[in-house]
């Protein structure tokens, strides 16, 4: 698509959608707060700090992320923006940029992750063999019903109250993306 049509449909898009667009500047928001101001800032159950050097997001599991040496920066629009030191497209580190909706979108990642371990904790007595993204590959029997496994993986974590989670699966003799 040329550039002059999606803006139309990111437009529509985020009309459509005002929770979320309310939720990426609300979290930039609180860190900027944090990192400019060196204050606590909270959005829902997810905390922003300053310290030692770092921006430390913790998420509703308790997990943290880090951003090192965050500082206060000029994005394209000569507009505050978050910096921080990270490993960029030369594979080296660099100053990076950040704002609201890519910092959502690290948290959603921590939090999709998060998810994805406490099933595997629930699974224990499986042979899981390896984990993509939010997919488990678990060694069973035949005689092992992929619905009770389906039924742990779709288990709310005690941190995620309210959260409705479902989990798919399938029955195959090697591993084969579905």
């Amino acid at each position: 698509m040329a550039e002059k049509e999606l803006d139309p449909l990111v437009k529509a898009w985020r009309s459509a959608s005002p929770n979320i667009v309310r939720f990426w500047w609300d979290v930039d928001r609180a860190a900027k707060k944090a990192v400019f101001q060196k204050e606590k800032a909270k959005v829902q159950n997810i905390t922003f700090r300053y310290e030692s050097g770092f921006l430390f997001i913790t998420l509703p599991s308790g997990r943290e992320l880090a951003y090192v040496k965050p500082r206060e920066g000029l994005n394209k629009f000569g507009e505050p923006s978050i910096t921080y030191e990270g490993m960029g497209g030369t594979k080296k580190w660099e100053r990076l940029e950040t704002y609201g909706p890519k910092i959502v979108e690290n948290i959603v990642q921590g939090i999709s992750r998060d998810i994805l371990c406490y099933a595997m904790r629930n699974l224990k007595e499986k042979r899981i063999c390896m984990h993509i993204h939010d997919e488990l590959v678990i060694e069973a029997p035949a005689t092992v019903e992929i619905e009770e496994i389906c039924e742990v993986m779709g288990q709310t974590p005690p941190w995620a109250e309210g959260l409705v989670l479902r989990a798919d699966g399938y029955v195959t003799p090697w591993y084969k993306k579905d």
